[in-house]
């Protein structure tokens, strides 16, 4: 769980990811990281997720990229699939995302509303200072 010196905004935002990991059967990690590719927060407490976050980041990076040079607008989601799973990233808010890892028995379809419902409900929770006090929280775990 999040240091207990966190807002409750911020242990929000760990809650909501979860809930999320509860509600969507396959789900192995979620994580969420910021427009500089720093993670924010997971909702495994650490398995895999600066990992995670790494790719996330440069998936989005690539997919942004791609977006520009095709003159296709901003990236809204962002899938790899592979043997034994799927990455899906969507943007959230100030250039933050969502990552997830699921394994190919999830439904992509309830994987991407539940999603959706997660990036609605965090983008109106990560406020500038909670976003700071995640990235806190994170570097002293």
């Amino acid at each position: 769980m999040p240091q207990p010196s966190v807002s409750q905004a911020a242990m929000n935002v760990h809650w909501l990811l979860g809930d999320f990991l509860g509600q969507v059967p396959g789900v192995a990690e979620a994580v969420v990281v910021s427009a500089d590719g720093l993670l924010l927060a997971d909702s495994q407490q650490g398995r895999k997720a600066d990992e995670l976050s790494a790719i996330v980041s440069a998936l989005t990076s690539l997919a942004s990229g791609l977006a520009r040079a095709i003159e296709f607008g901003g990236v809204k989601q962002t899938m790899v699939t592979m043997d034994e799973g799927h990455v899906v990233v969507m943007a959230i808010s100030d250039g933050s995302c969502l990552g997830v890892y699921a394994s190919l028995q999830c439904d992509l379809g309830v994987l991407a509303y539940q999603m959706s419902l997660l990036v609605e409900r965090a983008g109106h929770a990560l406020t500038p200072q909670v976003r700071s006090e995640l990235r806190r929280a994170v570097a002293v775990r």
